[in-house]
């Protein structure tokens, strides 16, 4: 059973719950997502796999998960990375945020998502029971195609490239 970690709206861990309960319940949790760039300055995107429980086969960032209870979120994101793309890279805090979305399946994605950047121009390995397929895309390309095609990318991954690109201006 994976838990992840509940947190109040300033970030405190307050518990933990088994994942997809957390998920049916809309309780807010604790999340991480990875952008890695590379030394053209494009950004590693993963197309979801279609066996993911929810968002499957859309366009994200490099990766994206949860820490476990009581885990740092960047020893998480450093884990994910190797476990999803099957790469490693120097990371950096960038920063976080907090969104809540509804999904068609009736779960519900109530995270404070903690963003992390690193640079690498090494090729993904990717592991297909996460992705199944990778990308590497110019941020002003990345946003006219979301603009174009909006319902091709995750929703969390709109809000970190729409709301948040200022604050990822120094990894570009």
């Amino acid at each position: 059973m994976i838990e992840v970690q509940l947190v109040d709206n300033q970030d405190n861990p307050i518990g933990a719950m088994e994942k997809m309960l957390a998920h049916e319940k809309g309780e807010l949790h604790r999340a991480l997502s990875v952008l890695i760039v590379n030394s053209k300055n494009e950004i590693l995107l993963q197309r979801r796999a279609l066996g993911k429980y929810h968002s499957p086969g859309l366009w994200t960032n490099t990766c994206c998960s949860h820490p476990y209870p009581g885990e740092d979120s960047l020893e998480a994101a450093n884990r994910r990375l190797k476990e999803e793309m099957g790469m490693s890279a120097d990371l950096e805090f960038a920063f976080k945020f907090q969104y809540k979305c509804d999904f068609d399946n009736g779960l519900i994605e109530h995270e404070l998502d903690h963003v992390f950047v690193g640079k690498t121009d090494d090729t993904p390995h990717i592991n297909t029971d996460e992705a199944m397929a990778f990308s590497w895309m110019s941020i002003d390309d990345l946003e006219a195609n979301m603009q174009k095609s909006p319902d091709d990318y995750t929703f969390w991954f709109k809000l970190i490239i729409q709301q948040y690109r200022k604050s990822l201006k120094a990894y570009f």
